[in-house]
């Protein structure tokens, strides 16, 4: 299969969770598209085989998986399922998210946790036998994570916000852990129309390109040609392609030692600048 010409996924076995609609459903149709064999994951059974038709009708090949990625038994899954079905695992892109809006004196404890089980233990769950089956294969691969710029603060999205934080830093680490074994690990903060982006109602919300016009990225993070590149944090909207960096910059110093007071002084004059 290789749609326009565009093969860089041959050959490759790859993973994408979330993947019955939005752009989950565009990762794996674009990933089919470039020659991958996909394994489709999503909690909805019907929206995961929609998927599948989508790219078997286009001469792709794909299987689907379904449950919830926060449960450890679907995680493993997913990654058996693709060694069992293709022979193995190069590619997995933890899609799979939820979220809730609320201000955070609102957020109840069953949202609190659904949050924290999806969006952490779920893209945990399923990076750990992802890689293990990397790791043992000696071929390495490539990990695409998910987050967004909640991380850095939206209103009514502070749960939400904090499990893609922690997603960043599994990025971060994972990318140092895995360099020895060929896994590459990055991280996307995509910015698509998706049934998650139109329930965010603010009325500065930027315009959402067609998910189709960002799944180009992720083929390209999961294909050989991007291989130098791990523990990276990309912000892409389909039209312009950025990099978050991370530094720490000194506001000031002292060598005799501070006082809480100088110190908030220091921190006064810095917000103002």
């Amino acid at each position: 299969m290789g749609g326009d010409g565009l093969t860089v996924l041959e050959a490759k076995r790859v993973i994408i969770t979330g993947a019955g609609q939005g752009l989950g459903r565009a990762y794996a149709v674009a990933a089919a598209l470039a020659g991958a064999a996909v394994v489709v994951g999503d909690i909805d059974a019907e929206a995961a085989e929609q998927t599948v038709e989508a790219i078997r009708a286009s001469g792709g090949r794909a299987v689907a998986v379904t449950g919830s990625v926060a449960e450890w038994a679907v995680a493993q899954q997913l990654t058996a399922r693709c060694v069992d079905e293709y022979g193995g695992v190069d590619g997995l892109v933890a899609n799979a998210a939820i979220m809730r809006n609320a201000d955070p004196w609102d957020d109840t404890e069953e949202d609190l946790r659904a949050v924290a089980e999806v969006n952490v233990l779920g893209v945990q769950f399923t990076a750990r036998h992802a890689m293990r089956a990397m790791v043992e294969s000696g071929r390495g691969g490539s990990v695409v994570t998910v987050v967004s710029g909640a991380r850095d603060g939206i209103a009514g999205m502070s749960a939400y916000g904090a499990s893609k934080g922690a997603v960043a830093a599994m990025t971060a680490n994972w990318a140092l852990a895995g360099r020895a074994h060929g896994i590459r690990v990055n991280a996307i903060s995509p910015l698509g129309l998706t049934r998650m982006s139109q329930a965010d109602h603010r009325s500065d919300r930027p315009p959402m390109p067609d998910p189709s016009r960002v799944a180009p990225l992720v083929t390209a993070l999961l294909s050989d040609s991007s291989a130098p590149l791990t523990g990276a944090v990309l912000r892409f909207d389909g039209t312009a392609l950025g990099t978050y960096g991370s530094s720490l910059r000194t506001v000031a110093t002292s060598s005799t030692g501070w006082r809480a007071e100088d110190l908030a002084a220091a921190l006064v004059e810095e917000a103002a600048q």
